[in-house]
């Protein structure tokens, strides 16, 4: 994955269904059983990299695994998506994604006359759900009385879409720690993270504490009724838990009010940036400012303000984010 995640949804995605038990606990619960039942679980590997475009970053992440399918080495391509609207082209943006998975990853060499298959799945954080195809032959404008004779020219697949919005909250399936997650990653779409479903008691003694307390912290970087959020960590019945909760909750807080004031010296500085950009350039595209708000780094926000003064053109500023 891309060092820079900064997103919250993306920091407890990634931690979560970055480990191989979790990611294999919800796939293998998802996909057709007959692929499922192919796999061999045991091997499924995280892979090194990340393929989506850098304008999406903010609101994309993906993981890729290897695995063995029926003795043959696979990918699983893993996109998550917490944006808010549905994006009908997201097929085309797949295929892109999946044609850079197969140039440059490490299986191309022990076999290079023999591409793995990839089976992409999207995972959509979603809060309603979206009516949108899933096959890239939707997004061709192909006429009638034409369609047999140029399907054999055309790309096809169709990507395995999981909507947290399709999937009540007792019925998601996988690892514990795979649905802890998704419970409150599905809740913060509707506004629901202190409701009872979330704060399953027997279910928050069987995750590990580093999630919980990334749970914690997903929950308290919401915008969520503090004194609320309080009540329900004096809820709890288990002792220890409690005592871990609420001392965990008093860090959090002290750390929320550090990092609002660097947040604050950062969007100075992306500001500073933009400016600068914008009485050399006129006009910024969208993606350059996506790209830049998802820099947090003070120094690459320094070396990027120097780069806005300096460069000949956009390409040339862009080159650099």
């Amino acid at each position: 994955m891309d060092d820079a995640i900064h997103q919250p949804h993306d920091k407890l995605f990634t931690a979560t269904f970055g480990r191989p038990e979790n990611a294999a606990g919800l796939l293998r619960a998802e996909l057709p059983p007959a692929i499922a039942a192919a796999i061999d679980w045991d091997t499924l590997h995280p892979e090194p990299g990340s393929f989506v475009d850098s304008q999406f970053r903010r609101s994309h992440t993906d993981l890729l695994f290897s695995a063995r399918l029926l003795g043959r080495e696979t990918l699983l391509y893993v996109l998550f998506e917490h944006q808010s609207a549905r994006d009908p082209r997201l097929p085309l943006r797949l295929l892109r994604y999946m044609t850079r998975i197969w140039e440059e990853s490490d299986h191309l060499r022990p076999h290079p006359s023999k591409l793995p298959p990839i089976l992409p799945v999207v995972l959509s954080q979603n809060g309603e759900v979206w009516d949108v195809s899933n096959r890239l032959a939707a997004l061709l404008d192909i006429p009638d009385e034409l369609e047999e004779h140029l399907r054999p020219f055309l790309p096809d697949f169709s990507y395995h879409h999981l909507q947290l919005a399709e999937m009540d909250y007792e019925t998601i399936p996988g690892t514990n720690s795979g649905v802890f997650v998704l419970r409150a990653m599905k809740a913060e779409r509707n506004g629901a993270l202190l409701d009872d479903v979330v704060w399953e008691e027997d279910l928050l003694l069987r995750v590990p504490r580093e999630l919980f307390e990334l749970v914690l912290r997903y929950i308290l970087g919401a915008d969520v009724d503090k004194s609320a959020f309080e009540d329900r960590i004096k809820a709890i019945r288990d002792p220890e838990l409690r005592t871990d909760a609420m001392s965990l909750a008093q860090v959090y807080r002290q750390e929320g009010r550090q990092e609002g004031r660097q947040e604050g010296r950062q969007e100075s500085r992306q500001e500073d940036v933009l400016e600068v950009l914008g009485v050399r350039f006129r006009e910024i595209p969208a993606g350059i400012r996506e790209a830049l708000f998802s820099v947090q780094e003070e120094a690459r926000l320094r070396t990027l303000l120097r780069a806005a003064i300096q460069c000949e053109s956009l390409e040339e500023f862009s080159s650099q984010l």
